[in-house]
């Protein structure tokens, strides 16, 4: 099996741990487990305790009764059944499409978006059409040129909702519109679903709830800000689901006993988390406003409240040799759009801790100026 390179992965491989001041991430501001324990309330060692009678075999294989009880409340009419944890979201998309691809099916992805999305179908040997979106529409896809690409052996559409590394959301009424042009030919639709606008998540609608051939991925790395804890999921109907079950036997046991563990406390405190998250997102979207509104260099469509952002540079130097002597020269890491198929582009994560983006994007202007 061929795979191309995993673009973003390769970059922050080499250069994360370079970086002073890291405003690249899509993760909103990691907690460790402290800061969790010191946002519920409970004692230090509530979680210790938790763990100490618990053996550390292999336990739930699929996720402990809890996690999926937890996990399928948050969606509409999803039954625990139809939950299957998985290692992060990666390992997600990855079962979803090792179960459902075969050579010669037809794939649609959104484009740009995760890599996973439409490189791991066209190494399963499906033929991949690129469903591009547009800046100018503020980063949305044409709905007609889904239409014009959906063929009768289109076997799966892929969505990144909302968009790594744009941040725009595909709000109801277009998805609606995609599980329309599903439905004509039966495709299924997977969703990555790793990003939740926190202004207002009732914005929010999952491809679940849409679509009983609709596939959700999420995890708690992004919106939980848990991405250590790699663990994800995968939502589908019964079928479906049945299916993944037979795959995930080859690509992952189980989570972990102490990662399941950790996983129910996050989940139970979820509201806690996101009204953190909700403010540290609110309060650094508006210095990233204002940073752009200042900075005549850079121009952006604005992201949804989560926790990516892809702005443009008008500089007479391609982005990623820009990037790379930003990062050797003032200690700043962004992602060059070229990872994304973005030249001239970037993505920045703005939702680190306030010192880190303030720090970070006045070198970046500062670094800028050379260009005037």
């Amino acid at each position: 099996m061929q795979i191309a390179e995993f673009g973003i992965e390769a970059w922050l491989n080499q250069w994360e741990n370079s970086a002073t001041y890291d405003i690249s991430q899509s993760t909103i501001s990691s907690m460790t487990i402290s800061d969790l324990l010191n946002l519920t309330g409970d004692a230090p060692d509530t979680f210790a305790k938790q763990l100490n009678d618990t053996k550390m075999n292999y336990g739930w294989i699929e996720g402990s009764p809890e996690f999926k009880e937890l996990v399928s409340s948050h969606y509409a009419n999803v039954k625990p059944s139809q939950v299957l944890q998985t290692n992060g979201a990666t390992g997600a998309n990855y079962l979803a499409l090792f179960s459902l691809v075969e050579p010669g099916d037809h794939v649609i992805s959104e484009y740009p978006s995760y890599q996973q999305l439409f490189d791991i179908p066209r190494s399963l040997g499906a033929d991949v059409d690129l469903w591009r979106i547009h800046e100018a529409d503020n980063w949305y896809p044409d709905i007609n040129d889904l239409k014009a690409m959906i063929r009768p052996n289109t076997k799966l559409i892929c969505l990144n909702n909302a968009n790594n590394p744009t941040g725009t959301l595909l709000d109801r009424d277009f998805l609606s519109q995609v599980v329309e042009v599903a439905k004509t030919v039966g495709a299924y639709v997977l969703v990555d679903e790793v990003y939740l606008p926190l202004d207002d998540p009732k914005k929010f609608t999952s491809i679940v709830d849409l679509y009983d051939r609709g596939i959700a991925t999420n995890s708690l790395s992004k919106s939980y800000s848990f991405p250590g804890v790699r663990i994800g999921w995968t939502v589908a109907n019964d079928e479906v689901s049945d299916l993944f079950r037979k795959y995930r036997d080859y690509t992952m046991i189980c989570g972990g006993v102490f990662n399941d563990r950790l996983a129910v406390y996050i989940l139970q405190h979820r509201d806690q988390i996101f009204a953190r998250n909700r403010a540290l997102v609110m309060n650094n979207l508006a210095i990233l406003k204002d940073w752009i509104a200042n900075e005549p260099r850079v121009s952006c469509v604005l992201p949804q409240a989560v926790s990516t952002s892809c702005p443009k540079l008008d500089i007479p130097e391609a982005t990623e040799p820009f990037c790379l002597r930003l990062l050797k020269e003032t200690g700043v890491l962004l992602i060059p759009g070229e990872r994304f198929d973005l030249p001239g582009h970037f993505r920045l994560g703005y939702c680190t801790d306030e010192t880190t983006l303030r720090t970070g994007l006045d070198r970046l202007s500062q670094f800028l100026r050379q260009f005037d």
